[in-house]
This record gives C-alpha cells, structure tokens and sequence, in this order.
C-alpha cells in the first residue's frame, strides 16, 4: 500500500496521527509526494536516527539535478545542508570553530546582556509588545552576526535577503538574485577591513590558503546566517507559545528556574518546528534494508523526526510534555555529519532567553487568542510574524 504524504496535522500543537500509526504498523512505508515522486517514510526512532548517520542515505545525490524538490533552493545543494564528504567536512571544519561548547560559553555574558536589554526596551513600549520584533528574532540575528563581524545596520537587509533565499528561488529570480548580490557584498566589505571574527577567517581561508571557492565561501556564509538566526527565533516563539497554554508550565519553572535546561530538552523533542516534521530527504546509494523493509538505490527517504521523538520505545508517555523529563534522546538537531552546527549555540540562547523572561517578567503571557497568530509557512520552520505579549 502506499500513502499519499504530507500529512495535515490537527493543530500546531499536535502532529498528524498518520506518523504514529505508521510507526506502529508500517515503520517504513512507501509514500507519493505531491509532484508524483515515489519515496519512503521513515517513522521509527531507530531507524530514523540510522537514515541521519548511515552514508548510504545521501544528501548530495538528493540534492543533485533531477531529484526531489526542495523549497530551500541552491541552498540545498550548495550549503553545508546538501554536501557529503569528503566536501561537506572540508567547508564544515572551517566554520566549526565558531561553535564550540568552549566559545559557546564565552559568548553567554553577552547573550544575557543583549536579552537583558531587549527585556529593558520591551519594559518600556506600550502594551502588549511584539516579542517577535523585540526579542525572538533581533537576538540571534545579532549574535551570529556578532559571530560574523557584520554591521548591525544591515540587520533589515539581512532578515529580507534571508526571507528571499528560504523560498523557491524561481519564483522571484530578481529578488533572489538580489539577496545573492547582498550576501556578496557583506563579504566584500569585510574584505576591504577585517577583523577577529568568523566572516574574516572564512575570506583568508579562501584568499590566502585556497581551502574553498568564492561561490563555495558565498553559500557558506548564507547557510550558516540564515541557519543561525531562523530556527532560533521561531524556538523561542513556539516554546513560549507551548508553555503559556496550559500556565502551570510557565508556573512551574517561575517557581524552578533550575529546571530550565531540561524542559528545554523537552521542548525540542515534543514542539514540532516545521510544518512537515520530517527533515531534509535523503537518497539510498545502494540497496538498504532498514527494518524489515528493503530500500532500493536511488530511493528518496524521508526521516519523521517528529514520530522518531514520539516513539513510544524510546520515551515514557511520549505524547506528554514532562519538563523534568531526564532521559531524554531527541533528534531535533538531526544527527550524524549534518548534526546542527549551531545547536549548542541555539541551547544557550534558550537557556538565556526563557531563563530572564522568567525572572524579570514572570507574568508573562499571550495577548491574543492563538488562532489570531499569523505564520508563514513554505519554510525551512513555521514562522510566526508577530507574537504580542503582556504581563
């Protein structure tokens, strides 16, 4: 049997029922995607979490002309998102450095005084506030570029690059376009006065020791910015959304705040940030049996991270949210070579943002009823334009 994919989930706070009872009956199932594209759906954790590290389930083929099609554009195959080795840990190594636990931590005093002082200006507009505008989405806008050494004046040219090269990129070729010429120009004008920051290194790996071409250190840099501020900001905004509905979550670590990085794990695994749940496709190199069930060569797979993290082999009463929750295996931030790059940085944002709202405004809460909020979706995560507060 074959199913039609995607699925339409009930809410925004529930996934579609169609994930769990394939994973019980059908852990990996054959499905048809929209344009006709045969492909396989892969539901069960383990066997989600081997389609995320096993080589033989390749990005670049899938990424490749003639395969399946992507709303994220040459961003796909031309970022860290799309490549396999030995080309993806090539470009890979080069912009580690920047996201290590050692510097993630040094980078936090100034995390929580950039929070600090959102929190500062937010206290001071009149009611309710735009949390969007004010906090999820300047915050890790300004801490990957801080990472970069770019301009905080270019903040507004950034985030309409940024929401250009999320889309198709054939619909608007003139806009893309321009956001590819914006990019280029970031780096140009750090070309003409460096400095200590990744951005700098990125462009004397590139001019002084040849360890990446110029359109290789363009993508880069877009991959990493865009990824860097995007899932974040709509983290910050979904996890609040998750823990205002029912209020004795948010009660419970105003009275605990040291609970803080579990629920945060608990977080990641149950809120589901993209409207599919399921991430980046893959395509089989070769025959591989997964299961009980042989994959042909140049199959698509789909890896269901939103089923994988609701795996009832895995997790105790997975469709409840546990913040005390310890054990707690998610693949959120994907695995294997395309682990997150950034999702220790992403960690310590959360921790900062949802630890000083806590603090300084325990009182929080939504301004609107939630079927008033408005998101975007056709992306990389489901983005909420606004989301207004008061307290």
């Amino acid at each position: 049997m074959t199913v039609s994919y995607p699925f339409t989930a009930p809410s925004m706070h529930e996934p579609a029922p169609e994930f769990g009872e394939l994973r019980e009956k059908c852990p990996v199932a054959a499905v048809t995607l929209p344009d006709g594209t045969p492909a396989w759906l892969v539901t069960r954790h383990e066997d989600v979490r081997q389609v995320l590290v096993d080589p033989r389930f390749s990005r670049a083929a899938a990424t490749a002309p003639g395969g399946p099609q992507s709303e994220l554009g040459a961003l796909t195959s031309e970022s860290l998102i799309g490549l396999d080795p030995p080309r993806h840990t090539r470009l890979r190594r080069l912009v580690a450095s920047g996201f290590t636990p050692r510097r993630v931590e040094q980078l936090r005093p100034r995390v929580a005084e950039l929070v600090d002082g959102m929190i500062d200006t937010m206290e001071g507009l009149p009611r309710p506030v735009d949390l969007v505008a004010n906090l999820s989405m300047p915050l890790p806008v300004q801490v990957i570029f801080e990472l970069f050494g770019v301009s905080p004046d270019d903040r507004d040219a950034f985030l309409g690059w940024s929401a250009a090269l999320m889309g198709k990129w054939d619909r608007d070729p003139e806009r893309t376009r321009a956001a590819l010429d914006g990019f280029a120009g970031l780096i140009a004008a750090k070309r003409a006065a460096p400095a200590d920051d990744l951005l700098t290194a990125l462009i004397t790996a590139r001019d002084e020791q040849d360890q990446l071409t110029e359109r290789e250190l363009v993508m880069l840099c877009i991959g990493v910015l865009i990824g860097g501020h995007e899932t974040t900001a709509n983290q910050i905004n979904l996890f609040l959304l998750t823990l205002l509905r029912e209020r004795d979550r948010w009660e419970r670590l105003v009275a605990d705040p040291e609970a803080l990085p579990h629920a945060i794990e608990e977080l990641l695994r149950f809120v589901q940030l993209g409207e599919s749940g399921v991430g980046q496709v893959r395509l089989t190199t070769e025959e591989v049996t997964l299961g009980d069930t042989v994959i042909p060569a140049g199959a698509a797979v789909l890896p269901a991270m939103v089923a994988a993290n609701r795996d009832p082999a895995v997790f105790t009463e997975p469709d409840h949210l546990d913040l005390a929750r310890a054990d707690n295996p998610h693949l959120a931030f994907g695995g294997g070579i395309h682990y997150c790059l950034g999702a220790q940085l992403a960690r310590m944002e959360l921790q900062e943002v949802l630890g000083a709202l806590l603090r300084r405004m325990p009182g929080l809460r939504i301004a609107v009823a939630e079927e008033e909020l408005r998101f975007r979706f056709g992306m990389a995560v489901r983005s909420l334009e606004t989301l207004p507060v008061t307290w």
